[in-house]
């Protein structure tokens, strides 16, 4: 009700506002309270619309600051479907395959840590040479590609590369971040410190905002803010999303649901693990960001259709579909994650 009464506010007062020419009070509001979260004394940020805006957006931002082009990417990464987030994004080649001849080329697609593959030989798979790399691009938990968390170290010692070869780190927080993991931000909660963050989805509490947040020394390259800004939207921190934005953040912090997502999710991960579930071989979480490994591919989709019949929207992940992904709201109470964890029961006891 707080967000849907914010932006019925807003727009009686002002609906539009060309922010690329003169910002509205909101949208420096906005900016300013996404640098007090952000991990550094002194930061910059600009607005957009979707997430795939704001990976171009510190994409952009690294070459600016950087002079060069090249970036390193994860295999299993997504970071949406945009050209240049599409170019670095390594999951399902079906997304890249009818564009690849307008791609960025200058890719080098890392190894993702796994059970098989452990983080240090990993690390061991990132470029030889960095004399053309500008940035790294990764996301502290994979999650189009199943919810997949790196082992513990494994994100610091991305940073510490960056760091050693002059390269830019851009954590794409534009899932995990924002409270979904359990912290404003999963990188820093690791014990990482990028140079700059992509945020989205619960930010703008259910309209179109998202956000590359940086230091500022590495967002000054962009230059004289008096002068034309050369990477702008007419939508870009419009007063809407951005009045959405700042009530889903205060109500964020004033009914401490970063904490609650913490909570919520040992309670769920719990239920879903408290008895055998038949096909399932792992339940992964981070807050209220789940993934359920079943055994088989494509079981994802059968198992997610099914779920739907009963009035469950879950998401198919993984490139075998072989996860179901989930991300409830962290408001949810006990009695309706019980009844989504029997109707999961009896779905795959059913198939």
């Amino acid at each position: 009700p707080e967000v849907v009464e914010a932006v019925k506010q807003q727009a009686d007062r002002l609906l539009h506002a060309l922010g690329d020419l003169h910002p509205s009070d909101v949208k420096i509001e906005l900016l300013e309270k996404l640098c007090a979260l952000s991990p550094w004394p002194h930061a910059r940020a600009m607005l957009s619309l979707s997430g795939a805006d704001a990976v171009t957006a510190a994409l952009k931002t690294a070459v600016m600051a950087t002079g060069k082009t090249g970036v390193v990417a994860f295999e299993g990464s997504y970071h949406g479907l945009n050209y240049a987030p599409l170019a670095v994004s390594g999951f399902a080649g079906r997304f890249r395959e009818p564009f690849m001849a307008q791609l960025q080329p200058d890719v080098h697609f890392a190894a993702w840590p796994s059970a098989e593959l452990g983080a240090e030989a990993a690390l061991e798979t990132l470029p030889g040479d960095w004399s053309r790399i500008g940035a790294v691009i990764v996301e502290p938990v994979q999650g189009r590609s199943g919810v997949r968390f790196p082992p513990p170290g494994f994100l610091e010692a991305l940073g510490r590369a960056c760091q050693q070869n002059g390269a830019l780190l851009i954590v794409d927080e534009i899932f995990t971040g924002v409270g979904r993991c359990g912290a404003w931000w999963r990188s820093v909660d690791q014990g990482l410190v990028p140079d700059l963050i992509c945020a989205g989805k619960a930010l703008g509490g259910g309209l179109p905002v998202s956000a590359c947040i940086g230091r500022e020394d590495v967002m000054r390259a962009w230059g004289d803010p008096d002068r034309e800004a050369i990477h702008t939207g007419t939508f870009f921190g419009d007063p809407l999303g951005s009045a959405a934005a700042l009530a889903s953040l205060a109500l964020i912090e004033r009914d401490e649901l970063v904490q609650r997502s913490v909570d919520r999710g040992k309670t769920f991960a719990a239920m879903l693990r408290a008895e055998p579930l038949a096909g399932v071989t792992e339940v992964r979480h981070a807050g209220m960001m789940l993934g359920v490994q079943l055994r088989g591919g494509l079981e994802a989709m059968r198992v997610s259709r099914a779920l739907l019949e009963r009035g469950y929207l879950v998401l198919p992940a993984g490139a075998e579909a072989d996860v179901i992904q989930l991300a409830p709201p962290v408001i949810v109470t006990d009695e309706q994650l019980e009844g989504f964890v029997a109707s999961l029961r009896a779905v795959l006891r059913d198939r």
